[in-house]
């Protein structure tokens, strides 16, 4: 059986987002596929570093990969890359 999710409106997600409150309970990511093709990497991080990592991605609600992989893409955003 599908499991529902609770609607929200986008300013009411955004601030819930911003308050650093969990949001993941209302995505629906039955159906999300990669833009691009996915490449797999090993990456060897300070064990202190990837706790700090999983804390925040613990406080906005996402998988470490994810909020790494934001993270990544935002800095070379800023850069021009």
């Amino acid at each position: 059986m599908k499991e529902s999710k609770k609607k929200v409106k986008a300013a009411a997600f955004d601030a819930a987002f911003d308050r650093g409150e969990t949001v993941a309970g209302h995505l629906d990511l039955a159906g999300a596929k990669a833009r691009y093709p996915v490449q797999r990497i090993n990456v060897d991080i300070p064990r202190e570093l990837l706790e700090k990592v999983d804390r925040e991605a613990a406080r906005v609600g996402v998988p470490r990969t994810s909020l790494i992989k934001v993270w990544i893409a935002e800095r070379l955003e800023r850069t021009g890359t």
